[in-house]
């Protein structure tokens, strides 16, 4: 049974995931009996603290760090800002990232005056062009960012080449430490590999049938990292506030359930969305799907519809009861142009009609079956209003 609300065909699992029961049934007793302050000494606050350290064990072997490598936080969004700046003061340098990040890494970056690389056609780094920024930057280079997948277009790009040459660059006293955003990943990929070459990994509850407003940032040891939080000194001091523990909790439950059930779920939502793109390929003409579908995280499917816009696209899909995205869930009614799709050149006249469907772990048969009956009548409305 879809868990879409209402019968609406949800497919914007990129944005949020619906939180899983089982999740939710994890997080109750934080919520009532065992409702203690992690940070107390009484037996209350010692329950507590054990969950904590249960999930963050679970989170830690899943992400494939240590525990005292896991920083709690309040999601990606944060997790991401104390990535780039290294906490309060910032670290002093030059930060670079590739030019299709989510905005949580690239304003950041631009706010601290740092760089940004270019990607291909298919949203991967260019390495010619990091190698370029690291030539201009050299020993003042603070941190690399690229991130795992992409949060648009869901484009997976390979580490491994990336953190050789930052490696290359980095000066004989320290290591320029590499990031990566890995909050679109973390459902779809095995982090203990993809991520493994990262100093710093952020991941995100929401995204993966956790709850909302917990995430965290992964420090590996040697990496160093100051407080952007301050107050209580909680996290080894490394963020301040109380946590909350039914929402680790979820975090926890949530992640060990991707896990264990990702090569079955990768498997069907793969011939999920394999249905999906070739129902609207016999049923639309002009439609292009903007990354080949091998290099994206599993969920993700981008197209573009010629001589449609997206915004009358998305209204028309609503009002036939299914629901997707422009793009980031986060510039979703913004008025500028999707800067991935600009980094990548796709042409005008495919980005006016850019949209982002994302399938989850919840979307059933039915759920793609009318997805492509519906579909098409509304991309034939919405070019006729577009020409």
């Amino acid at each position: 049974m879809s868990e879409s609300p209402e019968g609406v065909i949800y497919l914007d699992h990129a944005a949020t995931t619906p939180t899983r029961p089982e999740v939710v049934e994890a997080m109750a007793p934080f919520m009532n009996d065992r409702f203690g302050n992690p940070s107390g000494s009484h037996v209350v606050a010692r329950s507590a603290v054990n969950a904590m350290d249960e999930a963050r064990e679970v989170i830690a072997g899943i992400i494939g760090a240590e525990p005292g490598d896991v920083i709690f936080t309040s999601g990606g969004t944060e997790a991401d800002n104390h990535a780039i700046t290294g906490g309060l003061p910032s670290r002093s340098g030059v930060p670079i990232c590739s030019a299709v990040e989510h905005h949580a890494v690239l304003d950041v970056v631009e706010a601290l005056g740092g760089r940004t690389v270019a990607v291909d056609s298919q949203c991967r780094v260019s390495i010619d062009s990091l190698k370029a920024a690291l030539d201009e930057t050299g020993e003042e280079t603070s941190i690399v960012s690229v991130m795992l997948a992409n949060n648009e277009v869901g484009t997976i790009n390979d580490l491994g080449p990336i953190a050789d040459l930052v490696a290359e660059y980095s000066p004989q006293e320290r290591r320029i430490p590499l990031h990566t955003d890995a909050v679109q990943a973390a459902a779809w990929l095995d982090l203990r590999a993809a991520a493994s070459r990262a100093d710093l990994i952020s991941v995100s509850a929401h995204k993966l049938g956790g709850p909302k407003g917990i995430g965290a940032l992964v420090v590996r040891k040697g990496t160093p990292i100051r407080p952007m939080i301050l107050g209580g000194g909680q996290e080894r001091g490394r963020r301040s506030g109380t946590p909350s523990v039914a929402a680790i909790v979820g975090f926890a439950t949530a992640l060990r359930m991707v896990d264990s059930e990702r090569d079955l779920v990768t498997e069907r939502v793969i011939g999920l969305r394999r249905r999906f793109i070739d129902g609207l390929s016999e049923s639309i003409d002009e439609i292009v799907a903007t990354i080949d579908d091998a290099r994206t995280v599993p969920g993700t499917c981008h197209v573009c519809f010629e001589g449609a816009d997206s915004e009358s696209l998305l209204l028309l899909f609503e009002s036939a009861g299914l629901v997707a995205s422009a793009g980031s869930s986060c510039s979703s009614g913004a008025s500028e142009p999707s800067h991935v799709l600009s980094a990548m050149s796709v042409a005008d006249k495919l980005r006016d009609g850019a949209i982002r469907f994302s399938i989850g772990h919840g979307t059933t048969e039915d759920d793609i079956e009318r997805a492509v009956d519906l579909i098409p009548g509304a991309v034939s409305r919405a070019r006729a209003f577009f020409s």
